[in-house]
């Protein structure tokens, strides 16, 4: 039971200091761009660039993800280039896995380029008040 609450823990603080929707949901775009290049639809025109940009576009949306899970100082560039890329797959892949994976890559781009580290909580005061700290500035003042 412990180590699974010492995993859970290690991963809160992963979720919490990288930009992990933001990844996950560009991962999911592109795991379904290229899928849906398997996808035989009659309104789907595939063979020569529109197959190969599937796996192209998909895969570069998958590796963005990763990289911004791994290296979070990327964000912003990675993030930018997600939304393009997932643009560029509607119109080069199946209309970008029929619409779903554009949707989802552009969401979760705009989610990685807009995440921002927090800064750290302080810490909870264990008294029921909390008392008034005055400033010698302040101390001064009132005498």
């Amino acid at each position: 039971m412990a180590a699974v609450r010492a995993a859970w823990a290690w991963f809160r603080a992963f979720r919490r200091t990288r930009p992990f929707w933001g990844g996950l949901w560009c991962i999911v775009a592109g795991a379904w761009i290229i899928r849906s290049m398997f996808f035989s639809f009659v309104l789907a025109v595939t063979g020569g660039w529109s197959f190969s940009a599937g796996y192209i576009l998909g895969g570069s949306l998958i590796l963005f993800g990763v990289v911004t899970w791994c290296a979070p100082h990327y964000r912003g560039l990675l993030g930018l280039m997600a939304v393009l890329l997932s643009l560029a797959a509607f119109v080069a892949a199946n209309l970008g896995g029929y619409l779903l994976g554009s949707v989802l890559g552009i969401v979760g781009g705009s989610m990685m380029w807009a995440w921002g580290e927090k800064a750290p909580k302080p810490a909870r005061s264990t008294g029921g008040r909390r008392r008034r700290r005055t400033t010698p500035e302040v101390a001064d003042a009132a005498v």
